[in-house]
């Protein structure tokens, strides 16, 4: 059995058993990869606690209150014999779990959560995820980047954490833990107050954790999903929060509160990216489905879609004329596209699979799979410069005006970053803290 992402609270005996803050976590960490919007064995989805609670193609309900031997979930999760036990091929759920499914049952199954229609990992309890590596054992492909709103300093995703680097010297400054398992963006808020980390476990739970940059103190979480959080993005004003996940929604959040405004689901896989308007009028969004699409970023509306690519969409951002759309993909290329008619208007061709695009100033900068990061100027669509020294591919970029620096993560696990000006190298590091590779 995968080892659990967060530690389960403890269940007095005394004190009734919790759909949302108990049960739910079980059933997420343990059954979803089987049972879930995306694979439904023997017909059964315990994505929701309406389907958890429904007959398969077994005609028994997973779980049925007061019935241990008629909820045919409890039945295989308790059961000795190998081939039917659940989680099938893995190891039994341990003992104080099924206790805690047994109880629950017992108790009459009651729900506590907002809506028994409603995703679980929508409403759980936060995890407080584990402690990162103090030395790492290898690389991890570096899917996120970003300098800090002074620039002396250079967030790294991690393994359940970020690493702060300083990019003068490549020199770790500090970590900041209980992230997700992974991260896929980070991003400062406009004024600098707020650090967003979109992350997750592929298969298992995705969110957005809002932070004091400063300190590490965490503010929020915000949308919790079944699957990871892919990219989140502050509208310009601030106000709001806009993110891509791998369930196929775009959601809009109050950033003051953490209340959920809009959730939008016209893309039919992971959405991978999505940018804002500079007027914060409209929300631009990269999807597997091999679209782009533009809404209204106060009603959610769809206002257009762009099927150009023919693959799938890993990055999209605005012109800076609000007119045009640029968005890059799995087809090796970055296209340029209008929104009234979503008519191409051009094209850039790589070497390699283009990855999410980062918009900075008059400049976006495009990371891909042929080992170079392209610095081009947004406007006029003009190559300034061909960024190169990392061996792998470059899967996460960001660029600082102030100190003139753009920073690209690869595959590899390497930090480069060089100087804006000119294209110089200034430092690379392998951000795998304590991490000594074999001598060759």
């Amino acid at each position: 059995m995968i080892a659990l992402l967060f530690l389960l609270p403890a269940v007095a005996a005394a004190e009734p058993v919790s759909f949302k803050r108990d049960v739910a976590p079980i059933l997420l960490n343990n059954c979803l990869a089987c049972h879930g919007p995306k694979k439904a064995e023997g017909g059964y989805r315990i994505d929701t606690f309406e389907r958890a609670t429904a007959a398969g193609e077994s005609t028994q309900p997973a779980f049925a209150a007061k019935k241990l031997e008629e909820s045919e979930a409890f039945r295989r999760i308790t059961s000795t014999d190998k081939t039917e036990r659940m989680p099938l091929d893995g190891d039994p759920l341990p003992a104080e779990q099924i206790d805690v499914l047994k109880r629950w049952l017992e108790e009459g199954a009651a729900f506590d959560g907002p809506d028994p229609k409603a995703a679980l990992a929508s409403y759980i309890p936060p995890p407080t995820h584990p402690a990162a590596p103090e030395a790492y054992r290898g690389t991890l492909p570096i899917t996120a980047v970003e300098f800090s709103p002074d620039g002396s300093q250079l967030a790294v995703g991690g393994y359940h954490e970020l690493l702060f680097y300083n990019p003068a010297d490549g020199q770790i400054i500090r970590r900041l833990t209980n992230v997700g398992q992974r991260t896929y963006a980070i991003h400062f808020s406009p004024d600098g107050q707020l650090l967003a980390v979109a992350c997750g476990a592929p298969g298992r739970l995705g969110e957005v954790r809002i932070f004091k940059p400063d300190t590490g103190e965490l503010i929020r979480v915000l949308g919790m999903t079944s699957d990871v959080v892919f990219d989140c993005a502050f509208s310009p004003q601030g106000d709001r929060l806009a993110t891509a996940a791998a369930d196929a929604a775009v959601r809009i959040f109050n950033v003051a509160d953490g209340a959920e405004q809009l959730t939008i689901t016209s893309h039919s896989d992971w959405v991978f990216a999505v940018a804002w308007k500079a007027d914060g009028s409209q929300l631009a969004t990269a999807s597997r489905d091999k679209t782009t699409k533009v809404f209204d970023a106060k009603t959610g509306d769809l206002l257009i879609t762009y099927s150009g690519h023919n693959q799938p969409v890993r990055g999209v951002l605005f012109h800076p004329d609000g007119a045009e759309v640029y968005s890059s993909g799995s087809d090796n290329k970055v296209h340029r596209w209008k929104i009234a008619d979503a008519a191409k208007a051009s094209e850039l061709g790589f070497g390699g699979e283009v990855y999410k695009l980062a918009s900075i100033g008059e400049f976006f900068l495009a990371p891909a799979a042929d080992n170079k990061v392209r610095q081009i100027k947004a406007k006029e669509q003009q190559q300034v410069r061909e960024l190169q020294g990392p061996k792998d591919w470059v899967l996460s970029t960001a660029m600082h005006i102030g100190t003139k620096r753009i920073a690209g993560g690869t595959f590899d696990g390497q930090v480069f970053v060089w100087n804006a000006d000119d294209g110089a190298l200034v430092t690379s590091f392998q951000a795998a803290p304590g991490f000594v590779p074999l001598a060759k």
